[in-house]
């Protein structure tokens, strides 16, 4: 067994998704940076000064009563939240994620593309005799 997970772990295939799987997490708070941090705020002022990520529903009060100023404040008192503007920020940042991951596909797609030559058509044979005698049979019966 221990040999099987050895082999399994050294092939290329593992070390490449691990690679991948690294960027692709760093990645991940590059576009949270960019949602909360870019984008949202300018959004946030052009509706009238909204912070999305302090959008949240109080279901229950906690231990000291609401009204809430932030979403930090709520959790602190122990007041149970829905918070959806985390939710909206958090559809955004994946619809950015999904978009800069279709933009990479279609580019490698585009490139593998390029580097396949195109295969050619094979040409059809010459008919032959019969097939040739065929064709005039079915050509002289459908003109009567």
């Amino acid at each position: 067994m221990l040999k099987e997970f050895q082999q399994f772990a050294l092939r290329g295939n593992v070390l490449d998704m691990a690679v991948g799987i690294i960027i692709g997490a760093a990645f991940g708070t590059i576009v949270q940076s960019l949602v909360n941090d870019v984008l949202m705020p300018p959004v946030g002022l052009l509706l009238g000064g909204v912070d999305f990520s302090q959008l949240f529903l109080v279901l229950e009060d906690g231990a000291t009563g609401g009204p809430y100023a932030t979403v930090a404040a709520a959790a602190e008192a122990g007041a149970v939240t829905v918070n959806y503007g985390q939710f909206i920020n958090a559809i955004i940042s994946f619809l950015i994620v999904a978009f800069a991951l279709f933009m990479v596909v279609r580019s490698f797609n585009r490139l593998k593309k390029e580097e396949e030559p195109e295969v050619e058509a094979p040409e059809e044979p010459e008919p032959t005799k019969e097939e040739l005698l065929l064709t005039e049979i079915r050509d002289l019966l459908r003109s009567r």
